[in-house]
């Protein structure tokens, strides 16, 4: 019996390569194991804005009495929290027992780590009779591992630049990659307000953010409108930033086109605004100096927070502790938050993808220091900020989880 750190172990050297895109593998071992869910599900792509979108959908649903079942990828800190029942995540034995049935099915069949846990999601929410299934597409869309469940109805949150050494290097290219979580006769909630043509002509009954959905933000509160009717009068969502109404929207859209599934309450809708939970999406912690973790990563994420931060509050220094992969667009990000930061702690981060911190600094000008880890980044920007400082950790999902993990473990800082 392995435990739930050796099976990952075990599940990271199963296939070559980290990223293997195509639907072959995880289909034949799906069917192996028989899975059905037997319940509508949402699946969500999208460059930015999907976690998000998967999280206000959850709340929502969650609220109005639905037992769900929530896939998303990466995971901050712990690997449970791509696995979630009901709103709790999964236990460290159903995850085992999930990847043994997995292991049971697949034979010879070489499965990616990410291949492997959308399977074991899949098995785990049909041994849990969940009522709907919401799934995060984990890269693109078309031949992502998550694709081999159909959708009921698919949202596409945005489309931005990013992964181009597997969906290609233009919005076109890569709009038709994330296009492919449509199905023929099925609704597609496209949030993205400039949809490329690929996108317009993939399949589906597509409804438009602007023309079949949309919302006015009317400062203490909003109204949103799809093919429900319109509502008004709503608090903002629990989420901060002006780009959470968007994704509020699709995710309210989306539910309006599976009102006859899954009935939901004016009631059920506000609390979900209300009670969402989303860590490290310009997630702003209590206390001096003022914190800000957010896993932006890619340039149309970096120009999300970098607005959010000048629409905040004035700061006489704001210091960055940033760390990235090595594919991702590191000069474009930097470029775009360039403008908001006086200070740049920059980290390296560990595995083959990772970039240096050196690697970093050749985007940036200005005061800039180089650290081994996000942790020792943050522990010197830490000890350098007054009260009424800002730090910002961004640039990766691992960034911000490291010093999450730092924060849990160093509760007695100046924090």
């Amino acid at each position: 019996m392995r435990t739930l750190t050796e099976w990952l172990a075990f599940i990271e050297r199963q296939h070559p390569k980290t990223i293997a895109l195509g639907l072959e593998r995880v289909s034949a071992v799906l069917e192996r194991m028989r899975v059905e869910l037997g319940c509508p599900v949402i699946t969500v792509g999208g460059t930015n804005g999907k976690g998000s979108c998967c999280a206000l959908l959850e709340a929502m649903l969650r609220a109005g009495g639905y037992r769900t079942g929530l896939y998303t990828s990466p995971h901050l800190v712990r690997y449970s929290e791509r696995v979630r029942v009901a709103g709790l995540e999964a236990s460290d034995s159903a995850l085992c027992e999930s990847f043994e049935a997995v292991e049971a099915a697949r034979g010879e069949v070489a499965l990616t780590y990410f291949e492997y846990g959308t399977l074991a999601a899949l098995w785990l929410f049909a041994q849990q009779k969940i009522e709907v299934a919401i799934l995060e597409v984990g890269l693109g869309g078309r031949l992502d591992a998550v694709n081999v469940a159909d959708a009921d109805c698919a949202v596409l949150t945005s489309i931005g630049i990013d992964h181009v050494d597997y969906l290609g290097t233009d919005r076109e290219s890569i709009g038709r990659e994330k296009a492919g979580i449509f199905r023929a006769g099925r609704p597609a909630v496209i949030a993205e307000p400039q949809p490329p043509q690929s996108v317009l002509a993939a399949p589906g009954e597509k409804l438009l953010l602007g023309k079949h959905f949309g919302y006015t933000d009317e400062k203490t509160q909003w109204t949103y409108w799809g093919p429900g009717g319109k509502r008004g009068g709503l608090a903002h969502p629990a989420l901060r930033g002006a780009v959470q109404l968007r994704n509020a929207a699709a995710a309210m859209c989306a539910l309006d086109c599976l009102r006859e599934q899954l009935p939901l309450g004016m009631q059920d809708i506000r609390r979900g605004l209300a009670e969402v939970v989303l860590p490290a999406r310009f997630q702003v912690l209590p206390g001096r100096p003022q914190l800000i973790l957010d896993v932006a990563h890619n340039p149309q994420a970096a120009q999300v927070l970098a607005d959010n931060l000048a629409a905040g509050s004035f700061a006489p220094e704001t210091i960055a502790v940033c760390g990235m992969l090595r594919d991702k667009d590191a000069a474009g990000v930097l470029r775009a938050l360039a403008p908001r930061i006086t200070r740049w702690h920059l980290a390296s981060l560990e595995g083959p993808r990772a970039a240096t911190a050196d690697d970093l600094a050749k985007h940036v000008h200005g005061a800039v220091e180089c650290f081994a880890s996000p942790a020792s980044a943050f522990a010197a920007a830490l000890s350098r900020a007054n009260e009424n400082d800002k730090i910002v950790v961004f640039g990766s999902f691992l960034t911000v989880g490291e010093v999450m993990e730092w924060l849990k473990n160093n509760k007695t800082s100046k924090r």
